[in-house]
């Protein structure tokens, strides 16, 4: 007789799963309401719906793996470490949105996804993502001549 082995889903890698559907969906809900088409080449709603497809691709990925049964015990989630994250990007999209900014909006996102990872180096972070998101501003902006959000600290150069 075959004994039924029960499997416990994977609670973490179900709820991203959950969360990455709710992106896409408004993903292809906003590239669906673009009105800027482009002339030529791939517009900014095909990029986007490109995106969505991606975050439907990743969300069957973690639905898989939420329900694969697994011989491996599942870590309990760090929900701190996902509330920095989510802090992090919060402060990206809140930067962009109110006029701060790439630059701004990127070291807030580097230094709150350090301190996410264990760093407590706040300050040393902050200058760090400064150092880099003005890097990345010159080499999109001023290399490859593409438009990334302005803000007081991008008219500067």
């Amino acid at each position: 007789m075959t004994q039924k082995i029960l499997h416990t889903p994977n609670r973490p890698a179900a709820v991203l799963a959950v969360i990455l559907f709710a992106i896409a969906t408004i993903t292809y809900w906003d590239a669906s309401h673009m009105k800027v088409r482009a002339t030529y080449g791939m517009s900014a709603s095909a990029a986007s719906y490109f995106v969505a497809i991606l975050f439907v691709a990743l969300a069957i990925g973690h639905l898989v793996t939420a329900f694969k049964p697994s011989d491996i015990d599942v870590e309990a989630a760090d929900w701190m470490a996902v509330g920095w994250i989510g802090l992090a990007l919060a402060g990206l999209i809140g930067s962009i949105w109110l006029g701060g900014g790439f630059i701004l909006g990127s070291t807030l996102l580097f230094a709150l996804t350090a301190r996410a990872f264990g760093r407590k180096a706040l300050l040393a972070d902050l200058c760090l993502g400064a150092v880099i998101g003005v890097l990345v501003f010159l080499v999109f902006n001023k290399l490859l001549t593409l438009a990334l959000p302005q803000g007081p600290l991008e008219r500067l150069f």
